[in-house]
C-alpha cells in the first residue's frame, strides 16, 4: 500500500500516520483509520513541495540533501520548515485528519 507515493521514496516504512499524530498533536486512535485515506487528505491539504519537505525531513535526511533538492539556502530552508509544521499545526488542517470528520462527509 502506498508504494509509489512521495513519502516512500524517503521513508521505508509508511509511518506517516505517527509523525502526523506528533506534529497535528492528534492522538492516533483520533485519526482516520485507513492509510490511503489519510494519505490522500494530507495531499490534499499539503502542496507537492510541503509533502516533499515533510517526508524528507521525517526520514532524518540531513539540512543539506535537502536544500541541494530545493535549491534552498540555510534561511529559506528553516522558513519551509517553519511554514509547513505551522500549516499542520493549524485546526483547519489537522482536524481533517480525524477521523469524525471523514465518516461525517460519507453520510
Amino acid at each position: 500500500m502506498l508504494e509509489n507515493s512521495v513519502w516512500r521514496q524517503y521513508n521505508k516504512e509508511n509511518s506517516f500516520r505517527e509523525m502526523l499524530a506528533q506534529y497535528c498533536r492528534l492522538a492516533l486512535v483520533d485519526m482516520i483509520e485507513d492509510d490511503k485515506a489519510l494519505y490522500a487528505v494530507l495531499k490534499a491539504k499539503l502542496t507537492k513541495k510541503e509533502l516533499r519537505l515533510f517526508a524528507m525531513d521525517s526520514a532524518s535526511m540531513s539540512d543539506d540533501a535537502i536544500k541541494t533538492e530545493f535549491a534552498y539556502d540555510d534561511d529559506e530552508l528553516e522558513k519551509a520548515k517553519f511554514k509547513l509544521y505551522k500549516k499542520l499545526k493549524q485546526d483547519k488542517v489537522r482536524l481533517d485528519f480525524r477521523a469524525t470528520n471523514a465518516y461525517s462527509e460519507d453520510i
